[in-house]
């Protein structure tokens, strides 16, 4: 395995794992730990998609990242 599917497999884990807990009702879409896993796995995504210079996932990614941390701000503030 090359190490832009590496890192691509984490973040995209990162993201099923807040999916999954989500839709079971372990956590709802306000916790911490489901930001948290957006923000991480949606960044770390964006991360190996400029890796391997796909654009469209870049901007998908990126914006998903941005988004939850915009959450993450309001949550806290």
């Amino acid at each position: 395995m090359d190490f832009p599917t590496l890192i691509a497999s984490v973040g995209v884990g990162l993201l099923l794992i807040g999916f999954f807990l989500n839709v079971f009702r372990f956590v709802n879409e306000n916790s911490f730990i489901y930001i948290f896993l957006n923000i991480t796995g949606a960044a770390i995504s964006c991360y190996a998609s400029y890796l391997i210079q796909f654009v469209p996932f870049i901007i998908l990614e990126g914006t998903w990242a941005l988004v939850a941390l915009i959450v993450l701000i309001k949550k806290v503030i």
